[in-house]
């Protein structure tokens, strides 16, 4: 059996997959927790909630940083080893537990990976790492993965990220979809690269639900009354009220915030939601307790996939990206500063933003791919409709165009007057 085939033809228990998107929760769950800290350092100033994509200043984002990037990358040289630290089952594995994107890797540029999972949530990777490079020293990895939301704000913020040299990155300035380009955590990629991003947005039983949600204001809708699932946490709940109201979240004031948080407490205080849900909310659905609820595309496109393809089999279950736009987030590539491969990491970096390595890694991890025209391999040579046509993998231009991303805060002030419009509506 070809590599492909043993992709396409994979037979992985449920509760595997569902640990894909189980932790998705675990990472938006770093904001909701900010009081606790990593390691020796509190929470900054510059942690992110949500927003719209910011832009970045014109000119090259290799250019930005004051550094010299040949003492970095020299003549571009790999040393032939790359240290790679990453989420739990988040790249393509064959049946003897092999990723046939490194092993590819490896045969073509002789460079050996090491590829290991310590990433089983932000703060606890983070509490590991950021006293090592308060330190100096070097972590072991040479290449890791995080997401927005808190994460990867904090390593810039804190100067511990090595700028990357985009004449190494032509795969991703060629190939990469414009919705990874440019992010407010880091405007001209200057220190990131996406993995693999998702998006918040709507899951609803198709057997009750009719007309099909077009957008938030469906959550809001009296006739579902007790039958609502909402985000507990002050990314997820805030973000597409906000959205839905017309506002700019990334330049929003604490006015727009007070009505975004009203028309939520209203909704409340209605009945209308049924609860304020963690990860649980995907069974929620599953078992008809909610009939509209607001998910993670992961959740949704696991949840109706059928068993014999390692899905849940709720083909009564649909997802609706809200007109008005979804929230996209992204887990990011960064090398630590330190890091004794880097020539080897930004290889890797660019390796996998070629559309036929990008195309078995979407079809193997049903999360939104940074790279559009793996599309059409995952459909004709991968032969794999379900995944290729679905908008949760492969979204739309006009999707793409609307969605939204995470804010900066300005300082700890602003996050904390955020914190304290949102959370009684949730907690109280």
């Amino acid at each position: 059996m070809s590599d492909r085939d043993r992709i396409r033809h994979r037979k992985i228990h449920p509760a595997l997959l569902r640990g894909l998107t189980q932790r998705r929760f675990t990472r938006r769950e770093f904001l909701r927790g900010a009081g606790a800290g990593a390691g020796a350092v509190g929470l900054s100033a510059f942690l992110a909630a949500c927003g719209v994509s910011g832009t970045a200043p014109k000119g090259s984002a290799s250019a930005s940083p004051s550094v010299d990037l040949g003492s970095i990358y020299g003549d571009g040289t790999p040393a032939g080893m790359l240290n790679f630290a990453n989420w739990d089952d988040y790249i393509d594995v064959d049946e003897n537990g092999n990723s046939p994107t490194l092993q590819a890797f490896t045969k073509e540029t002789g460079i050996e990976v090491n590829y290991t999972t310590p990433v089983t949530d932000v703060d606890p990777f983070l509490a590991k790492v950021i006293p090592v490079l308060q330190a100096g020293q070097d972590t072991g990895y040479d290449l890791a993965v995080i997401t927005d939301g808190g994460g990867i704000e904090r390593i810039l913020a804190l100067g511990f990220a090595l700028p990357l040299d985009h004449q190494y990155l032509k795969n991703f300035e060629q190939h990469g979809s414009e919705s990874i380009k440019d992010p407010a955590y880091d405007p001209g990629n200057t220190y990131t690269v996406a993995w693999q991003s998702g998006y918040t947005i709507i899951g609803y039983n198709k057997d009750v639900v009719d007309p099909p949600p077009t957008g938030f204001a469906d959550l809001l809708d009296p006739k579902y009354k007790g039958k609502v699932g909402m985000f507990g946490n002050n990314t997820d709940l805030p973000c597409p009220a906000l959205v839905h109201l017309g506002y700019d979240v990334q330049t929003s004031t604490p006015d727009q915030w007070q009505e975004a948080a009203d028309l939520l407490m209203k909704q409340r205080d209605d009945g209308i939601v049924r609860a304020y849900y963690d990860q649980k909310y995907i069974d929620a659905l599953e078992n008809h307790d909610v009939v509209i609820s607001q998910a993670w595309s992961g959740d949704l496109f696991i949840a109706a996939a059928p068993p014999d393809y390692g899905g849940d089999g709720h083909d009564e279950i649909a997802a609706a990206i809200p007109e008005e736009g979804g929230i996209l987030w992204t887990d990011s590539m960064w090398i630590p500063k330190g890091a004794q491969h880097p020539v080897d990491a930004i290889m890797m970096m660019d390796y996998v933003y070629r559309p036929e390595v990008a195309a078995p890694l979407a079809d193997f991890i049903w999360y939104v791919s940074p790279v559009p025209e793996a599309k059409d391999i995952v459909l004709n040579e991968l032969e794999d409709p379900l995944v290729a046509n679905s908008p949760l993998v492969f979204p739309t231009a006009a999707q793409f165009a609307s969605s939204q991303r995470y804010r900066v805060f300005k300082d700890n002030d602003e996050l904390e007057e955020w914190n304290s419009i949102f959370q009684p509506i949730y907690s109280s």
